[in-house]
C-alpha cells in the first residue's frame, strides 16, 4: 500500500504545470496550506493582504492555487496576521 503524497512536496511533470497551477481550492485546503486561522483569512482577503477568491457560485467560493502558491513558499507564520497591542 503506498503513501499519499503531498502535492506541494511532488514534482510536478511540465506538461502537467499549467493545469496544476489552475486547480482550484476551497478554503479548508487553503488553510491546510497557510497556517492562519479562517478570521484571519477572511480579514487578509478583505484588507487585500491574500487573494481575491473566484466565486462558483452564490455560495461557492474558490482560490486559485497559483495565487496562493506564494504564501506557502514565503514562510507565513500563524503570528503574521494577528495584531498584538
Amino acid at each position: 500500500m503506498s503513501k499519499k503524497q503531498n502535492p506541494s512536496n511532488e514534482q510536478i511533470h511540465p506538461a502537467f504545470q499549467q493545469y496544476y497551477l489552475e486547480a482550484l481550492l476551497r478554503l479548508p485546503q487553503v488553510l491546510a496550506l497557510v497556517p492562519v486561522s479562517r478570521s484571519t483569512w477572511w480579514s487578509g482577503v478583505k484588507s487585500g493582504r491574500f487573494p481575491q477568491p473566484v466565486k462558483l457560485g452564490p455560495r461557492t467560493t474558490a482560490w486559485r492555487y497559483r495565487d496562493v502558491k506564494p504564501l506557502c513558499d514565503s514562510g507565513l507564520s500563524q503570528d503574521e496576521g494577528v495584531n498584538h497591542e
